[in-house]
């Protein structure tokens, strides 16, 4: 049967209660109040005039070159949080319904992350280069254009020589000019993509879920939230204790021995490697920060508070204690260090590019190589640190 596509204003209901009876009554406030975060971004999304099919919106009323940044954002985070609580609470859901829920919901969010992943990681290279040759500022990501994925020319820059600098002044330019045009090209395209699938079927079939999810929480063998406390197999705590102990796990194994020193020789001469397989000592990391948001997000639904930032950074959360915060912070900046000198890595591969511009691309992959073992180091420091918790 088709999937009738639910307005979001149909099923938008009041604020969860900030003090549930129950275990069962605070996952489904919890997972109503991010479905409502969904719907009211998705209605933001409609509002501001996006033609999320890819038609020109010509017809449409001009909406700021950051709405569809900022609803994208705010879809992201709410798919992230339902997706996450589904994965940690879901002995206490229905498993068929969690286990088809799940997936899409991170696909979503995935699909939506890539196109400001890739502006952030051009421009986090571009400061880098400029910082290290010591030139002008060189020129920064291109904003897309509307909704059209047109890129906009940057402004002219011209590099000065610094006379302590070398042969590093003269490839940056270059290095600077090869991944504008290699990282643009990729985010035009997950503009697209992003676009395409806010458009699509499996989409709105995602949003129609939601819609009902906002209204109707599937319990385990109950259906809706009428079933007391007693009549689930396991409560909050529990779960999200198993949450916390996974994370404890992950980073004990993590060698923060080697983190704990500020330069970490083994891992910048893999990343010199011409072999482009992701680095082998940044899973670990990668995998600890998927973690600590799960134990980020599992927190909030045992307090009953739902954070709705706006900031840019994945670390949006005020429920948690302020080791937690600085130590997602450190992650985050992790993750985006690895990114960056694996795009610098790629971007050095390129064939037949002039010897000052790869050795502008080398210098710049170990800059952001030992901003991962900056961001270990700060991650280690923060996590040995007593919880306190915010006022």
């Amino acid at each position: 049967m088709a999937q009738r596509h639910l307005d979001p204003t149909d099923r938008a209901p009041a604020k969860a209660v900030a003090h549930p009876a129950s275990d069962t009554d605070a996952l489904a406030s919890y997972l109503r109040a991010q479905a409502t975060e969904f719907l009211r971004a998705l209605r933001r999304h409609r509002e501001s005039g996006a033609s999320p099919n890819g038609a020109s919106p010509a017809t449409r009323p001009a909406a700021p070159p950051t709405t569809h940044v900022d609803t994208a954002r705010a879809l992201r985070r709410a798919a992230r949080r339902l997706s996450g609580t589904l994965h940690t609470f879901q002995p206490l859901l229905d498993a068929d319904w969690a286990e088809g829920m799940r997936p899409e919901l991170a696909w979503l969010s995935g699909t939506l992350a890539m196109e400001h992943a890739y502006a952030s990681r051009l421009d986090r290279l571009l400061q880098a280069l400029h910082r290290l040759s010591g030139s002008a500022p060189l020129p920064s990501p291109r904003a897309v254009s509307g909704r059209t994925g047109a890129a906009a020319p940057p402004p002219a820059t011209t590099p000065t020589a610094h006379p302590d600098r070398g042969n590093l002044t003269v490839g940056a330019a270059k290095a600077g000019a090869l991944l504008d045009r290699q990282l643009t090209l990729a985010r035009t395209r997950a503009h697209s993509t992003a676009l395409q699938a806010l458009g699509s079927s499996r989409f709105h079939a995602v949003a129609d879920k939601v819609a009902l999810l906002a209204s109707e929480v599937p319990l385990r063998a109950t259906g809706p939230l009428t079933a007391p406390a007693a009549a689930t197999p396991a409560g909050l705590r529990p779960l999200a204790t198993a949450a916390e102990d996974r994370l404890t796990d992950a980073v004990a194994a993590l060698p923060l021995v080697t983190a704990g020193s500020p330069y970490n020789a083994q891992a910048l001469v893999h990343g010199l490697s011409p072999d482009p397989s992701p680095h082998p000592q940044d899973a670990p990391w990668h995998q600890v920060r998927l973690l600590l948001r799960l134990h980020r997000y599992a927190l909030e639904v045992l307090t009953g508070e739902a954070t709705g930032h706006t900031a840019d950074t994945d670390a949006d959360d005020d429920c948690a204690d302020v080791r937690l915060l600085a130590a997602g912070e450190a992650l985050d900046l992790h993750r985006d260090a690895s990114e960056a000198a694996a795009a610098a890595a790629q971007a050095a591969r390129t064939p037949r590019i002039a010897p000052a511009t790869a050795y502008a691309l080398g210098v710049l992959h170990a800059d952001q190589r030992h901003e991962v073992e900056a961001a270990r180091y700060a991650f280690q420091h923060s996590w040995h640190k007593e919880p306190i918790r915010l006022p």
